[in-house]
């Protein structure tokens, strides 16, 4: 990986090197939604002994990107489609 962004061909070399009938976990927040580097594909074992493969962000400062783009909170479910709120009717200078 010669890029400091992880390429899909990147992250398809290194997860063909792993249990393709495991899922892949990224652990994130969804309550303070950033965007990250993926840096690293580790595959461990969970306590049921399942395999599972796990996807890490870098540890260097450029690691995080940003704020998530809100229409991939959305998606992912972890905000909900927010609109402006309904206008209310202006009061008249009198007070009615």
């Amino acid at each position: 990986m010669t890029s400091p962004e992880m390429t899909v061909d990147d992250l398809i070399d290194l997860l063909s090197r792993c249990d393709r009938d495991a899922p892949v976990c990224q652990a994130m927040n969804p309550f303070f939604p950033m965007s990250h580097r993926l840096a690293q594909v580790v595959q461990s074992v969970d306590e049921t002994g399942q395999t599972v493969v796990y996807l890490a962000e870098g540890r260097d400062e450029n690691t995080q990107l940003g704020h998530l783009p809100p229409e991939v909170a959305i998606a992912l479910a972890w905000q909900e489609p927010v609109q402006a709120p309904p206008r209310r009717p202006r009061r008249s200078a009198g007070g009615k």
